[in-house]
């Protein structure tokens, strides 16, 4: 199907099988997969619609603190939008593997567009309560159900698995520097005019994406295999997952990070209403703070040439070590600067994590691979996101953040074992001088008596 300016005459579409068998021959330099044109369109329209996700989730967060007065709200809202993942993310996976990817963005773009919009209709009409808030986020997450896969997977049809890393991690680059404009003129378009013209600069924003779609010259996508209809596909990805420790143990560690360790709104929020009694341009400048360390580790990601598991691991560690910190800092200073770190770990775990699962996964079965990330990433914030807020009611933002960061670390820890073990490695302490002081090591090599290779 003909689609975008040159369709007609680009070269035949590319095919590539599996990601894992194919030569990589990749280009070097941190924005390589820009050269690509499809790309291009994807990233720019991208980084308009993402600025006004960002607009919106910070919109959002404050409308319902200021109508209920309650961090649980705030959760409660939180959790809504990602319920439906949960319930329902591997179906989005089976679509995705099934469906064209370009014409089911362009069908999931533009439904997010029009919730937009309808917010900010009731909002700007002075109609809002926090029930179409709560409605609004669950239709947007049931429409995220599909439009996460498709996205993902879409990503290696664009550029091809030479470049699939670097895409990925530009992604998260493009993401990361919408959060950082986004919050800032929400934070402004709140205390001047209200949240209703940031749920309305959002809707409109999708338009953007949607052209790009649009514009793209069809015959130079990379085609992946497309998974034919048939029974018992949900089952078939998830044995294809639980059999494959590179698959697995990944998607368990980002799934306990992203039920305890990822509740910002709820936290953020509270620590500026309680601890630091400040406004919501002060939560916009904390979570700009916060997108300016996640834009530096998407950056140093995109320059990386593999996505290992002990990074993902290290990592993680990191970040749970991070938040505990920064829940007992003194002041609001060393809170702020903190968040700086805190937002490079947390985006190098998801760059690592996605990268590296797209890369080990049959193409056949990316979809279905990605929504079960997706779904434990995003969709397990509905169990944690209530009780974070429970805790942050009940106990102070500091005990809550505090919680999130020790369960983050312990997870860390755990999955770090897991994986050596399945790797037979072990843990090698060695405190010489010009050594590696601790390191991970097949098993033989550490078991190998050190004085073997000693001078006599």
């Amino acid at each position: 199907m003909s689609s975008g300016p040159g369709a007609d005459s680009a070269p035949a579409p590319n095919h590539h099988h599996d990601a894992r068998t194919t030569s990589l021959h990749t280009k070097g330099g941190t924005f390589s997969s820009l050269r690509i044109r499809n790309y291009r369109l994807f990233a720019a329209g991208q980084v308009v619609s993402n600025t006004g996700t960002w607009m919106q989730r910070i919109a959002q967060d404050w409308l319902v603190l200021s109508i209920t007065g309650s961090s649980a709200a705030v959760g409660i809202t939180t959790a809504l939008q990602f319920l439906p993942m949960l319930l329902f993310g591997l179906y989005g996976g089976v679509i995705a593997d099934r469906s064209p990817k370009r014409r089911l963005l362009l069908a999931t773009q533009t439904a997010m567009g029009v919730t937009g919009v309808a917010l900010a209709v009731l909002t700007l009409t002075g109609r809002v309560e926090v029930w179409h808030v709560y409605l609004t986020a669950f239709v947007l997450g049931l429409v995220t159900v599909v439009d996460n896969p498709a996205r993902q997977a879409f990503v290696a049809e664009m550029v091809g698995p030479a470049d699939l890393r670097n895409a990925v991690s530009l992604n998260s680059a493009n993401f990361q520097s919408a959060r950082l404009v986004g919050p800032a003129v929400a934070g402004v378009l709140i205390t001047a005019v209200g949240s209703g013209w940031a749920f309305l600069a959002n809707g409109l924003s999708f338009a953007a994406p949607v052209a790009g779609l649009l514009m793209m010259r069809t015959g130079e996508l990379h085609r992946a295999e497309r998974a034919p209809r048939g029974k018992g596909q949900l089952r078939e990805g998830l044995r294809y997952v639980a059999g494959n420790p590179d698959l697995i143990w990944p998607i368990v560690l980002v799934g306990f990070i992203g039920t305890f360790g990822f509740n910002f709104p709820i936290w953020l929020t509270a620590f500026v209403n309680d601890v630091f009694h400040a406004d919501a341009s002060t939560y916009g400048l904390l979570n700009t703070l916060m997108a300016a360390g996640s834009l530096v580790g998407a950056l140093l990601a995109a320059r990386r040439g593999s996505s290992r598991p002990r990074l993902l691991v290290g990592a993680a560690a990191l970040f749970g070590v991070l938040e505990i910190t920064a829940a007992l800092a003194p002041s609001f200073w060393v809170f702020a600067l903190l968040l700086v770190p805190i937002g490079m770990c947390g985006l190098t775990i998801n760059v690592t994590a996605n990268s590296g699962l797209q890369m080990a996964a049959d193409p056949a079965l990316r979809g279905r691979v990605m929504s079960l990330f997706m779904m434990v990433f995003m969709g397990g914030t509905p169990l944690g996101a209530p009780l974070v807020g429970w805790i942050t009611d009940a106990y102070g933002p500091r005990t809550g953040f505090l919680a999130g960061g020790v369960v983050s670390a312990l997870a860390a820890a755990a999955v770090g074992l897991a994986l050596a073990r399945a790797g037979d490695l072990r843990l090698k302490v060695d405190f010489r001088r010009g050594h590696r002081h601790v390191a991970f090591v097949p098993r033989e090599t550490a078991e190998r008596p050190e004085r073997l290779t000693a001078t006599v």
